[in-house]
């Protein structure tokens, strides 16, 4: 249940490619080791209206908030993070190599007593179908 959500302002499409940005940060997911493929997901949205730091037209963020089920150590999850965040560090070096950027990762995890799913597709990528 990695789920990965990028919140960014609509400025930031300008300046990056939000596709490349998924990409990276799900690739970054895969190679951490600790995420099953079939519960990885990468999602981004625009926030159409954002006012950002001191309200400037060109001040962009991109917030990361990563949703993750229970038991897995805070080691474990500090490494994914610290993989996930620098991918996109990488993927957004533009818009970071100016004053008018931020960037932000936030890892939550899920109590699994309040979590329902219902996925086929792991499924089908276990070979369980």
């Amino acid at each position: 249940m990695p789920h990965l959500a990028i919140e960014y302002s609509a400025g930031l499409e300008a300046r990056a490619d939000m596709r490349g940005v998924c990409e990276k940060a799900y690739e970054a997911m895969l190679k951490a080791g600790i995420f099953p493929k079939a519960g990885i997901r990468v999602r981004a949205h625009k926030a159409d209206v954002a006012i950002v730091g001191d309200a400037l037209a060109e001040n962009d963020f991109a917030a990361l908030t990563l949703s993750v089920g229970a038991g897995r150590s805070t080691e474990a999850l500090k490494a994914a993070g610290d993989e996930i965040f620098a991918a996109v560090q990488e993927a957004l070096k533009g818009p970071l190599s100016t004053p008018h950027f931020a960037l932000s990762l936030e890892i939550r995890e899920i109590n699994p007593e309040l979590s329902w799913k219902d996925t086929p597709i792991h499924a089908r990528l276990s070979g369980k179908s």
